[in-house]
């Protein structure tokens, strides 16, 4: 397996590329539409489930002949791939880590299979063998302050409702100390 690492110094992003796996094509195709723009946090517990052969990957594309699986039309446990891809998620989440991004906090962004050239093996009978290229970045994702917003908004919208209530509280005891 031969691993490519670039990393760009101005933006906020990483990739990785592995060139001439010895995996299917139409594996890796489904397997990178079913984690492209989700955290890779998210895609290596799918990955994970897919070795384990605990969630089939959904089969759109190259659906021809593939049988039915739970909560899905067609779908696979392509686990050579899955494996391949978890390597290459660990290499670029290690190019996050040297450029000082924040490995937990990365989706990512673009994520590509495509057909390496295809040797021929063997001496009297020739026979073709499965390549792939793969290549993914990364993006670290900005820190969110709207949901501190809300919390704050929220913890006031509590405070107010609690005034009311003593409020309330306060006209219901004033009300029942002048009828007795």
């Amino acid at each position: 397996m031969k691993t490519n690492n670039s990393i760009s110094v101005t933006e906020p992003t990483a990739k990785a590329k592995s060139t001439d796996l010895s995996v299917s094509f139409k594996h890796s195709v489904e397997i990178s539409k079913a984690i492209r723009y989700k955290n890779t946090n998210a895609a290596r517990q799918i990955l994970q489930n897919v070795v384990d052969m605990k969630r089939a990957i959904p089969f759109k594309t190259y659906k021809q002949n593939v049988a039915h699986k739970r909560t899905m039309m067609a779908g696979r446990y392509p686990e050579k791939a899955a494996r391949a891809f978890l390597r290459l998620i660990n290499s670029v989440e290690a190019n996050a880590q040297f450029k000082g991004l924040n490995a937990s906090n990365l989706k990512i962004t673009r994520l590509m299979a495509n057909l390496a050239p295809i040797p021929f093996t063997g001496k009297r009978f020739r026979t073709s063998t499965k390549r792939t290229n793969l290549e993914i970045e990364v993006t670290e994702l900005a820190e969110k302050k709207n949901p501190e917003r809300k919390a704050k908004s929220k913890t006031a919208e509590l405070k107010t409702a609690n005034q009311e209530g003593k409020i309330k509280k306060n006209k219901s005891e004033s009300s029942g100390e002048k009828s007795p």
